[in-house]
């Protein structure tokens, strides 16, 4: 007896039923992974600037210090940027004629800031304080990678949920002496971070914060 369907018709049923389930399992796990690469998370890519500000100069060769720029970290919720008015406390002197410092210039004289390209950016949903951290013994580097060693900032840590609890879980992995907060190279003693750590999480009142009104407010 002459069947309805063709001989090859069970292989492509079965072909169509793996690769719906494909889909499927794709449109599931596709987002997840997604949200973890770093080109959704933003990190290793440098954004263009109004300006051409090196930090391995400014910071390196020149060795100034993170707060001299982004002293509000210390004392509020935002790190701030360096206003022009500090920025030609030095160009007034230093290339003050400089083409590429044109628009820092012109800032300056015009009373209009410059409009940087935010460069690690959390959601609105999210709370973060620098001062609770840059108080606490959390090192600059901590977060923001080698800046010494970057031409044009760049993201370096994730800045995912996961990635801060961790260190919320454990901070005395990370912390450091408060006169160390903005060295690029500190290292504590070989083998010292942990014992080191505790001492400073208790001299320090350091909480371990992993409820969610921490940072969701």
């Amino acid at each position: 007896m002459k069947t309805v369907f063709p001989s090859w018709s069970d292989t492509a049923f079965r072909v169509t039923l793996v690769g719906l389930g494909l889909i499927g399992l794709g449109a599931v796990i596709g987002p997840m992974v997604y949200v973890r690469t770093p080109y959704h998370q933003k990190r290793g890519y440098a954004l263009d600037q109004p300006v051409q500000f090196d930090h391995r100069h400014h910071v390196r060769d020149d060795g100034i210090d993170c707060m001299y720029c982004h002293g509000d970290a210390r004392r509020s919720a935002y790190a701030g940027i360096p206003s022009a008015e500090v920025c030609m406390g030095c160009h007034a002197q230093v290339w003050p004629k400089s083409i590429q410092l044109e628009e820092v210039r012109r800032s300056y004289y015009s009373g209009e800031p410059l409009r940087w390209n935010r460069v690690h950016d959390l959601p609105d949903y999210v709370y973060f304080n620098h001062s609770i951290h840059v108080n606490k013994g959390v090192g600059c580097v901590t977060c923001h990678g080698r800046v010494d060693q970057m031409a044009v900032v760049y993201q370096v840590a994730p800045l995912s949920m996961g990635w801060c609890l961790d260190c919320h879980r454990a901070p005395e992995q990370h912390l450091r002496p408060l006169a160390q907060e903005t060295s690029m190279d500190w290292r504590p003693p070989a083998g010292q971070q942990k014992a080191l750590g505790k001492k400073l999480a208790a001299l320090y009142r350091v909480r371990h914060l992993t409820n969610c009104t921490t940072c969701h407010r």
